[in-house]
């Protein structure tokens, strides 16, 4: 009897069959990747001896965070005090918080206010207090993440080659475009863009060892490539900016858009959403008729989050972006759908992959792949920690 050759079922079906390295990690394995991770931890904290410390946190943060990094302040003679609030979603300092987070010299904090509460702002500023913002560390289980370990400053080098691409001496167009469509301009001057780089996040510090700084932890949320920022937070002024974008999935959806819905923004407020879905008519009253804002634009600078994990603001994977739209009405679907989120329900996240982005006539994003990857000095830094295609083209599905 002639043999038969094997067919395609034959070897998809054999429980032996593989192609590829096993998934199993070893126990060994585990525990160099997880000290990493507790090592770029404590590169981001950096808690000095001597540091008056404040937590500021929710009732659902996992505990194990807070005792974590008060035993790493413990070792440095640091003993932190902690203000927990009912909810992440406060717009402002509670009153009552003021003494506690005025006294204090580093603050690490779940609050959404963190970043742009006037108090906050005036005593980063002035007093030079430093603050790690931690919504992406909200269950220590994080440590074990591939995101986790990912070298925080590598993150830093790759913001500060998506920064090299911005042109600084004369006006340009910032272009938005996707497969669906998308058709968005924002205007940019040069004293837009030196005020958007001011911060410590777009020189690529990303840990708390500078007097004033504001960083995330993970470190995975890098600096927005359009914000508020870009006018010093003068709320008189408005962007010049149009267009629309049709994204592919927004926080509280269960699932990606099927059908398409547009979102069109005139001088940075949205005035209309296309589109007949249901998906649709949730995100026009949402956004419609609220003077709703868009307050920044995130993109991701970690290669190693995973790609398509928009929860809870917005994707962090490198060249998915998120447009976040602040309006001035809660919405009831999101109270609904996300009642504990971690972001206000005034607030909306719209999230898409596969963005193409220009800052003049350079590509900085290329159908959702940051193009600062490439980067000769991104590179050659990531040759430090291993090979570079790996740790940085190798994404996390």
């Amino acid at each position: 009897m002639a043999f038969r050759p094997p067919s395609y079922d034959d070897i998809v079906n054999s429980k032996f069959a593989s192609a590829m390295p096993a998934a199993t990690v070893l126990p060994q394995t585990e525990t160099r990747n997880y000290f990493q991770a507790i090592d770029n931890l404590i590169k981001v904290y950096a808690i000095r001896p001597g540091d008056n410390m404040l937590f500021l946190t929710d009732p659902l943060l996992d505990r194990r965070i807070v005792d974590a990094i008060s035993g790493i302040a413990n070792s440095r003679g640091v003993f932190p005090r902690e203000f927990m609030a009912p909810t992440t979603q406060i717009h402002d300092c509670p009153p009552e918080a003021v003494p506690l987070i005025e006294q204090a010299t580093f603050v690490v904090s779940t609050w959404f206010c963190s970043v742009n509460a006037p108090l906050f702002i005036k005593l980063r500023k002035e007093k030079g207090q430093r603050w790690v913002k931690i919504t992406y560390f909200r269950n220590l289980d994080l440590l074990h993440t591939p995101q986790a370990r990912f070298p925080v400053d590598l993150v830093g080098e790759i913001i500060r080659a998506t920064a090299r691409m911005y042109p600084k001496d004369h006006d340009f167009d910032m272009t938005f475009s996707d497969p669906r469509g998308t058709d968005l301009v924002i205007k940019f001057t040069p004293e837009m863009v030196k005020n958007l780089h001011k911060e410590n996040r777009w020189r690529g510090q990303d840990k708390a060892d500078e007097d004033g700084c504001y960083v995330h932890h993970l470190p995975t949320h890098g600096p927005n490539i359009y914000g508020r920022t870009c006018f010093d937070r003068d709320p008189h002024k408005k962007p010049d900016m149009g267009g629309i974008v049709y994204p592919q999935w927004a926080i509280g959806f269960e699932k990606p858009f099927r059908d398409k819905v547009g979102v069109e923004y005139k001088d940075g407020v949205v005035v209309k959403v296309h589109g007949n879905s249901l998906d649709a008519e949730i995100v026009r009253d949402m956004l419609v008729g609220v003077n709703a804002t868009l307050h920044e634009l995130g993109c991701g600078f970690n290669p190693k989050y995973p790609r398509f994990k928009a929860y809870p603001a917005g994707s962090n994977a490198p060249g998915a972006l998120h447009f976040g739209t602040d309006s001035n009405r809660p919405s009831e679907f999101m109270h609904r759908q996300v009642p504990r989120w971690e972001e206000p329900h005034t607030h909306q996240d719209c999230v898409v992959f596969d963005m193409t982005v220009k800052v003049g006539n350079t590509t900085m994003i290329d159908n959702g792949f940051l193009m600062a990857l490439r980067d000769q000095q991104v590179v050659k830094e990531a040759s430090k920690y291993g090979d570079p295609v790996e740790l940085l083209e190798s994404f996390v599905e």
